[in-house]
C-alpha cells in the first residue's frame, strides 16, 4: 500500500507545495512544530533515508538546501534546522524547520493547529 506521501506525490491527497522537481517534492507539514515547517521527499517511495540511492540522496540534500533558502528568506528565523527521524511515515523525508532556539525542533512538544487559510498564507509567503 502506498504511503501518505506517495499519495501526495500522485495528487490523491492535497498538499501545500513549496517546491517540486522531477525527483523531489517539498510541502508544508500540516502538523508543524513552527510556521514554515516543510517536508522534503523523494517522489520515489523508499522507506528509510539511508536506503535511498547515494546519487539520489545527494540530489535530495541539494534540493532541500534550495528549499531551505526559500523558507529562510520568507519566515523570520535564525536558521533552518534539519531533522530526519523516519519513524512517522514509511517514506524517506527531511524536516526543514525555521528555528530561533534548539527547543523549536523538539518533536515531543505540541504541534501547531493551523487552519487551511493559515497554511495557504504560509505557502504563498514562501513561494512568493
Amino acid at each position: 500500500m502506498a504511503s501518505i506521501f506517495t499519495k501526495i506525490v500522485n495528487g490523491e491527497i492535497p498538499s501545500y507545495k513549496i517546491a517540486e522537481s522531477d525527483k523531489f517534492l517539498a510541502f508544508l507539514d500540516v502538523f508543524p512544530l513552527v510556521k514554515g515547517h516543510t517536508l522534503v521527499i523523494p517522489k520515489k517511495e523508499v522507506d528509510y533515508i539511508f536506503d535511498v540511492d547515494d546519487e539520489l540522496l545527494g540530489e535530495m540534500i541539494v534540493f532541500a538546501k534550495q528549499v531551505a533558502r526559500k523558507i529562510e528568506a520568507a519566515i523570520p528565523c535564525e536558521r533552518i534546522g534539519v531533522s530526519v527521524i523516519g519513524l512517522e511515515v514509511p517514506h524517506a523525508h527531511i524536516h526543514l524547520i525555521p528555528i530561533n532556539h534548539v527547543g523549536d525542533m523538539n518533536f515531543s512538544k505540541n504541534k501547531l493547529q493551523l487552519t487551511e487559510g493559515e497554511l495557504k498564507e504560509i505557502q504563498q509567503t514562501i513561494v512568493g
